[in-house]
């Protein structure tokens, strides 16, 4: 009799799901800078899983966990992440799935596709032919208020009062910078979404994380249809040219990750 431990099966890193050959799709070539040993796919009932073999110390559940407090760690899994993703979106529909999705062994993928198939199936319904657009507005308080550095009043005015008179005016400027910056980032989503079939706000980003200079304003996503790209681009209004201290920020087209809504998620107990 063998008392040796019966080994786990081996973890399979989930980036997205494509339509299998014969359905009107198939698996994409992708890049080969990735998380593990190599890029693979595993196919269940019409959907085609882009997975890869990933180390148990790194993907396991307990060390998955701490690594998720890593900031860095999760930089470099997000940027292997998209890598796949995009690169399998410039061929083929394309649904991403969230950030370190991981299953054990094939019949893990094919329980998560198997959950998950009518929400990936319409997904890809819904996606086909169709990219994320991703705007960002940004305010620079500085530009927009013409505020200078406080100074001690005595010395740089003459006379507290004018110092006092300074920086109210200061600060009606920045009231007024924001009431602009406000009603610009309405007015943008506003127009944008009319161009659009879908729109997603996320929150504001943090200028720690951004690292962008300005206070974001507006971080939204927009799902157009490729054959109305330019009309979408057309409909962006000249922001920064009516209003110094705005900066507006576009990026695109890519897979859309903000519209993508499956309720297929893995974890290591899959």
């Amino acid at each position: 009799m063998n008392d040796a431990p019966v080994p786990k099966e081996h973890l399979l890193y989930v980036y997205a799901v494509v339509r299998s050959a014969g359905t009107g799709g198939g698996p994409p070539a992708v890049p080969g800078d990735t998380l593990g040993g190599g890029l693979t796919t595993v196919e269940h009932r019409g959907l085609t899983a882009l997975v890869e073999p990933v180390p148990a110390a790194d993907f396991d559940e307990a060390p998955l966990r701490a690594h998720l407090e890593d900031l860095d760690w999760l930089a470099e899994v997000a940027r292997a992440h998209h890598a796949v993703v995009a690169a399998a979106g410039r061929q083929t529909t394309t649904v991403p799935l969230r950030l370190a999705t991981v299953c054990r062994g094939e019949q893990g993928v094919r329980r998560l596709l198997d959950e998950g198939e009518r929400g990936l199936t319409d997904a890809l319904d819904r996606l086909t032919g169709v990219h994320e657009w991703g705007v960002k507005l940004y305010a620079d308080e500085s530009t927009a208020t013409g505020a200078a550095p406080a100074t001690a009043p005595a010395a740089a005015s003459g006379s507290g009062r004018d110092y006092l008179r300074r920086r109210l005016g200061e600060q009606r400027a920045r009231r007024d910078a924001d009431d602009t910056a406000a009603r610009t980032a309405r007015e943008l989503h506003d127009v944008l979404t009319r161009a659009a079939v879908d729109a997603v706000l996320h929150p504001p980003q943090q200028a720690r994380l951004s690292r962008a200079p300005g206070r974001n304003v507006l971080n939204a996503a927009y799902l157009v249809p490729d054959e109305r790209q330019r009309e979408f681009l057309d409909a962006v209004p000249p922001v920064e040219e009516r209003h110094p201290g705005l900066r507006l920020e576009m990026t695109g087209p890519w897979v859309p990750y903000s519209f993508v809504r499956t309720g297929a998620e893995g974890g290591p107990e899959q």
